[in-house]
């Protein structure tokens, strides 16, 4: 899949700047990057991010705080990458969305 260039850059940044211990979630960003409704983009951009862009991929979860398992061990990891940064999970395993969702200032 190709998204213009300059929605992943949009994307690109938005990821960037959301804090460590904070989320945002598939239709979050795909808002914040200026293409509202556009979360599945999201999703099939972050399966092809490279994992040597840095940037914190970990921080993108469903809007109702559950992480998708997007191959073997991946959304384990996920969570344990969330949990070092501090995101607070609820007892049924998603990530408590009240609590972690980042709302950017402005």
């Amino acid at each position: 899949m190709t998204l213009p260039n300059d929605f992943t850059a949009r994307l690109a940044a938005q990821l960037a700047a959301v804090p460590e211990g904070r989320v945002v979630s598939y239709g979050q960003l795909s808002e914040l990057a200026g293409r509202p409704r556009h979360a599945r983009h999201v999703g099939q951009w972050l399966k092809h991010l490279p994992e040597a862009s840095g940037l914190p991929w970990q921080r993108v979860v469903a809007s109702d705080g559950t992480i998708p398992e997007r191959g073997e061990g991946r959304a384990d990891w996920q969570r344990m990458l969330l949990e070092e940064e501090g995101v607070p999970f609820k007892r049924d395993g998603r990530v408590d969305m009240t609590l972690a969702r980042w709302i950017p200032e402005g």
